[in-house]
């Protein structure tokens, strides 16, 4: 009876140490909750503004990803989401804060090695391609009064993307994840007041910081 009580024990044991595993034909399906960070860098707002440069802050949103995996290690990964971000003005521009307000979708696809596949705790790298569009673009009724009715208009982006991240078990199916990614993003702002039409070049370059849960199917 105590023999069969142990093996009983260490099958459970084994069982439960098994882990959820990253095999080929699988697709992991992850939510993440995203932090897209820009560390942005602006030329001048030409030629009405030469003095001045844009900032743009941090978005928050929730993120869907698919991952396939063509064998063990390697998979490919698409993720989608879409942030909300503030455009402020800095240097002659400063005083009037807000400037404008956009969304981005940056649909993006990685080809991803897992480096432990068969592990609890699965570190995995990517590197791949992002396509940035830019959508709702719309100048802030500071603006508009400082310089009259403006639209405001952002060229989408072709960029490449890196990443980094790790995939934890819960159960044999079920991953918490977290996962960092750097995203190439360049936009050519156009503001048109009128007849006039002034222009700036900005570098986004985003962090991406997501934390979620995932499934494997």
């Amino acid at each position: 009876m105590q023999v069969r009580t142990i093996l009983a024990s260490a099958a459970a044991a084994f069982l439960v140490a098994t882990p959820a595993l990253a095999e080929q034909g699988d697709w992991l399906i992850r939510a993440r909750a995203i932090m897209v960070a820009p560390l942005e860098k602006s030329g001048p707002v030409e030629p009405s503004f030469p003095g001045a440069h844009v900032a743009v802050n941090n978005g928050f949103s929730p993120e869907l990803d698919f991952t396939y995996m063509w064998t063990n290690h390697i998979g490919t990964e698409l993720i989608l989401g879409t942030t909300k971000h503030d455009v402020s003005g800095r240097g002659s521009l400063d005083g009037l804060g807000k400037l404008a307000h956009a969304r981005v979708l940056p649909p993006t696809l990685t080809l991803q090695y897992h480096l432990l596949p068969a592990a609890h705790v699965r570190p995995y790298v990517g590197a791949g391609v992002n396509y940035s569009i830019f959508y709702s673009e719309k100048a802030t009724q500071a603006l508009d009064q400082a310089i009259g009715a403006t639209k405001v208009g952002l060229s989408d982006s072709v960029g490449y993307a890196l990443q980094a991240g790790l995939d934890v078990d819960i159960t044999r199916k079920v991953f918490a994840n977290i996962d960092f990614k750097y995203l190439d993003i360049n936009t050519n702002a156009r503001l048109t007041t009128g007849s006039t039409v002034n222009r700036v070049h900005v570098n986004l370059d985003p962090i991406v910081v997501g934390f979620g849960f995932g499934i494997r199917l």
